[in-house]
């Protein structure tokens, strides 16, 4: 069974915009096999059927691999393939509303950016984890806000997984998970690496063995 979201610790894998559901699967699939700790699935530039074919698809992949998937933005999506949970950034949507949804148990995210008071609202509202960044500049979206490391070691009160994300790279996140990120979320330096299995054992490396 997936680890509860206290236990947390990892590669917070997030998908890419694909249009080729298969060619998705084949992307997703070793880096599950290769210890991937969740996954989320995000496709910006998918319309809503596309979206639904592809979360139910990853959906039965992730649970046939134990990983669990996250939805982002999307909590009615996130109930209708059953996935674990939902990510909300500012703007998408009301935590508290997710849960009544998805229940207890679901994995719900939040991002909050640079400020730790965001955090410890959503945490208040029913977050099972929350995520800063950017913390460095980052290829899959404009960085208009950026996170210091000390928010992570701030965070560690509201005794919730903290997720470090933007513009990662195995020789700069280290320092992440020393000042006290529990999962690293990366996309486009996994799954656009000439070996996408190698690059998530990197970043696993920067996680100091138990």
């Amino acid at each position: 069974m997936p680890q509860p979201a206290r236990a947390a610790r990892g590669v917070y894998l997030i998908t890419p915009d694909e249009a080729d559901t298969a060619r998705l699967l084949e992307r997703v699939q070793p880096l599950l096999g290769a210890g991937a700790t969740w996954l989320q699935y995000r496709n910006k530039a998918a319309d809503a059927g596309t979206r639904r074919v592809q979360a139910r698809a990853l959906q039965d992949l992730c649970a046939a691999a134990g990983v669990p998937l996250i939805i982002n933005d999307d909590a009615a999506l996130a109930a209708a393939v059953g996935a674990a949970g939902v990510h909300l950034g500012e703007d998408d949507g009301d935590i508290a509303a997710a849960r009544a949804l998805l229940g207890p148990g679901a994995l719900i995210g939040a991002s909050c950016y640079d400020q730790l008071e965001l955090a410890r609202r959503a945490v208040a509202a029913g977050a099972s984890y929350v995520a800063f960044g950017a913390f460095f500049p980052s290829r899959s979206k404009a960085t208009t806000r950026r996170a210091h490391p000390r928010l992570l070691h701030e965070a560690a009160a509201l005794g919730v997984p903290r997720v470090a994300i933007g513009g990662l790279a195995a020789d700069n996140a280290a320092p992440l998970v020393a000042a006290g990120a529990d999962l690293l979320a990366v996309i486009s330096s996994v799954f656009a690496a000439d070996d996408p299995v190698a690059a998530l054992r990197g970043y696993q490396a920067c996680f100091p063995a138990p």
